[in-house]
């Protein structure tokens, strides 16, 4: 059955609404035009619009069908206060000739009850702080976000007003009525919490520049991403904290958004390392008609202790060029694959010791045991190697790689390093490699790491010698 998905406003005012019969519809309205519904394409420019609205609030949730829930927490006071910002919001809704409804209100709840039951077509209403009761009160059981049966359920008892359940007693509307009712009322009068789930992770280490004129010059987008990152570096240092990411969007006059990463191997918050990192970034982004606004976050924010600063400023300079700003400068330019570290992996076995992970990503807190010195460099795999020992456990006294001999002046070892049993398959109770490591220099000062997989008792698999790293 065909049946009526979405109204405009002239529409609805002609009696018709979602979910009719649309042969009824066409008897009641016979000139009216209908087209196919696309829920697919309503979901994703919902979702698009839901990005855009992160110039007014790094936290933006999707709403059903046709909402947005934006938290304007700690960011009104950058429109001069949440009326400013509300009606910023709706004129450029309306000249991007999307009709709207917005209220501002403590909770989420009350706010979803006033925009579609209070608020008129193109209006935005702000509901004062602590004064949603008052408003809520007059409002149909529905504003509440019930469930169709259960708001069928208190019409049919004349429980149709907010104001009559607010009244009763808690425990009586729970036992009739289920959880349901008086959890979104707790949730709309603010004395039950309430989860949104929103399109990125919120932060509160963010900020905002608006222009009267929209900008679409390089040198103008490199000042502005620096004062951004002045302002929001201050607050960091206030804070005595620091961060490992930081993305500036770029708003388009047209409504279409440009993010822009950059990670830091360890936190910051120096302004001009951060400017200097968006400014290649920067040049890939259109500004078409003008860039509008452009926002800044940081993400990945940690306590950070104060340094001692350097008495000379050449010295200051070439440590603010040391390796962590080299590291920064190849991840963010190369990208974050292409630059990587060794990161310790929980396990005695060398080649599971060690995995590549990106430069700028925290390093893992465990280290190798100094007791036990690993290679600088490992080989992918070791390589098979002739030697001349005495038996049973002694080092090698010359060995030869790749062709050439190496005669041995110092050694170390053994250290016995055996298979992980875990890791072993189901039913195998056989005793696996066992291998015993030795830390060599030969004549010419070279070090090496080289190994005895196998027992010299063992008459099935009689031990062979490899080298497995390179100490220098």
């Amino acid at each position: 059955m065909r049946r009526l998905y979405a109204l405009n406003v002239e529409a609805r005012a002609l009696g018709l609404f979602a979910g009719q019969k649309a042969t009824d519809a066409a008897a009641l309205v016979p000139e009216l035009a209908t087209h196919e519904a696309d829920p697919a394409a309503d979901a994703a420019a919902l979702e698009a619009l839901c990005d855009w609205c992160v110039r007014f609030s790094p936290a933006v949730a999707v709403d059903g069908r046709d909402g947005l829930l934006l938290d304007i927490t700690g960011v009104s006071h950058l429109w001069d206060g949440e009326q400013a910002m509300a009606d910023d919001l709706l004129a450029r809704l309306a000249g991007n000739d999307i009709p709207a409804r917005i209220a501002v209100a403590d909770t989420a709840g009350a706010a979803w009850a006033f925009a579609r039951f209070t608020a008129a077509a193109g209006q935005a209403l702000v509901i004062p702080p602590g004064a949603q009761a008052g408003p809520l009160s007059p409002l149909p059981v529905t504003a509440l976000r019930l469930e169709e049966a259960a708001a069928a359920q208190l019409a049919r008892l004349g429980l149709t007003r907010i104001e009559r359940l607010i009244g009763l007693p808690r425990a009586q509307l729970t036992r009739r009525f289920g959880p349901q009712v008086v959890l979104r009322l707790d949730q709309a009068l603010g004395h039950a919490r309430e989860a949104l789930v929103f399109r990125r992770p919120p932060s509160p280490w963010h900020d905002r520049l608006a222009f009267a004129e929209p900008i679409s010059l390089l040198d103008d987008l490199v000042r502005v991403a620096g004062d951004l990152a002045e302002r929001l570096c201050a607050r960091l240092r206030t804070e005595g904290r620091g961060a490992r990411r930081f993305e500036l969007t770029c708003h388009r006059a047209d409504g279409k958004a440009f993010p822009v990463q950059v990670g830091l191997s360890v936190a910051g918050r120096d302004a001009r390392i951060l400017t200097r990192l968006f400014a290649p970034r920067l040049e890939m982004i259109d500004p078409g008609f003008g860039i509008e606004v452009v926002t800044l976050s940081a993400e990945e924010v940690e306590a950070m202790s104060a340094a001692q600063g350097e008495l000379d400023s050449r010295r200051a300079a070439m440590a603010e060029e040391g390796v962590a700003a080299l590291v920064d400068r190849l991840a963010n330019r190369l990208g974050e694959d292409a630059v990587w570290r060794a990161e310790v992996v929980q396990s005695h076995v060398p080649e599971r010791a060690e995995r590549a992970a990106p430069a700028i990503s925290p390093c893992a807190t465990a280290g190798w045991d100094p007791d036990r010195p690993r290679p600088i460099r490992l080989l992918a795999h070791p390589e098979a190697i002739t030697v001349m020992a005495k038996l049973p456990d002694d080092p090698p006294l010359l060995f030869t790689w790749r062709g050439r001999p190496r005669r041995v002046r110092l050694a170390e070892g053994p250290e016995r390093i055996a298979e992980e049993w875990w890791r072993r398959p189901v039913g195998d109770i056989g005793p696996g490699f066992v291998r015993d490591y030795y830390r060599v220099e030969d004549e010419a000062g070279g070090r090496y790491w080289i190994f005895r997989a196998g027992l010299y008792d063992d008459a099935r698999n009689p031990p062979r010698w490899w080298l497995h790293g390179v100490f220098a």
